[in-house]
């Protein structure tokens, strides 16, 4: 079965980093559409960036301070988060679109502090 099992996040201060990543089994990793989405407080859930093949499309707000880059030997997708800001606090998830289906990574909590 699909599985997405994500890592990294955790705390920093405004202006810092931190990096995300996500290791895929179950499925032909390097097929699939790959996201990450986040879960800030009082907002829905907000796509932060997503790439199939050669085609990458980030949210507004992520642009020039969110990479993605995925490593399909590894089964893995990353995201650098750099020049953070209180407002990038939140719940991010990895997801995997595969055989027209979506499935979510657990979530990793991102808290920036000002």
């Amino acid at each position: 079965q699909v599985q997405l099992v994500q890592s990294g996040g955790g705390s920093v201060q405004s202006g810092g980093s931190l990096r995300l990543s996500c290791t895929g089994s179950g499925f032909i990793f390097s097929h699939a559409g790959m996201s990450w989405y986040r879960e800030v407080p009082g907002k829905q859930r907000e796509l932060v960036v997503g790439n199939i093949g050669d085609t990458t499309r980030y949210g507004d707000s992520m642009k020039g301070r969110f990479t993605i880059s995925r490593d399909n030997a590894k089964n893995t997708v990353s995201l650098q988060m750099n020049s953070l800001k209180p407002e990038d606090t939140g719940v991010y998830y990895c997801w995997a679109y595969v055989s027209q289906k979506g499935f979510w990574g657990q979530g990793t909590q991102v808290t920036v502090s000002s």
